[in-house]
């Protein structure tokens, strides 16, 4: 996926969830956080960030915060909508005969059900955006919501389908995700439990750039 317009700036704040301060030259510009979680260890003062330009006229903010530039050089994209975007446009080269997002399944809708010839998959999306040490962890903040997922998965695998967790890894050079138990070691517990269930690990690596995300390729793992 690639972005329209984008330009550099530095952070200044995040008063909230949803917004932050950023510098644009000299002046100190209210933006939107494409993405409701921690990011501490990202969006710190005078980090370098970017920004997408709004096409929407009646916004308040005329900007999306999409990217930082973590301490140790790595460029990250944070825009939680960004790991959806990608990994359709990664299935479409996986050449499924069938493509759904926003599948009903259970008690939730997961992100895409797919067909190829007599077979069914489900396959849930988590952007990873947290990495320590050259090792991506998942979540950065407590998920019931993902928790649920991993549950209707297992579900799923018992039912016959084809259940996948995709993990998009929203940098370059990590290639694993693992549970972060300190911050949700409920998420941790269930993750094993949809393993050990039948569901498969994937993780999608990206190469990112100021103004694009895409899937490098992909190592899956059980």
């Amino acid at each position: 996926m690639k972005y329209q317009t984008v330009i550099p700036a530095v952070f200044v704040e995040r008063p909230n969830r949803f917004i932050a301060r950023v510098r644009i030259g000299d002046a100190v510009e209210t933006v939107h956080v494409k993405n409701t979680g921690r990011c501490r260890e990202l969006l710190i003062p005078n980090a370098e960030v970017y920004l997408a330009e709004s096409d929407n006229p009646t916004r308040k903010t005329k900007y999306d915060l999409i990217a930082v530039r973590k301490e140790n050089g790595l460029l990250i994209n944070i825009d939680s909508q960004a790991p959806n975007q990608v990994a359709r446009e990664w299935l479409d080269r996986m050449r499924f005969d069938r493509v759904v997002p926003e599948f009903r399944y259970g008690e939730s809708r997961i992100d895409f059900y797919m067909e190829r010839a007599t077979d069914r998959f489900l396959m849930e999306v988590k952007g990873c955006t947290l990495e320590v040490d050259g090792i991506g962890y998942f979540p950065d903040a407590p998920t019931d919501r993902g928790v649920k997922h991993l549950r209707e998965l297992a579900r799923a695998a018992h039912d016959g389908f084809h259940a996948m967790l995709a993990f998009v890894i929203q940098m370059d050079g990590v290639k694993e995700v693992r549970p972060n138990f300190e911050t949700h070691p409920e998420f941790g517990l269930a993750l094993e439990e949809a393993r050990r269930a039948g569901v498969e690990i994937l993780f999608l690596p990206c190469h990112v750039e100021p103004d694009s995300l895409e899937i490098s390729y992909f190592h899956d793992k059980r």
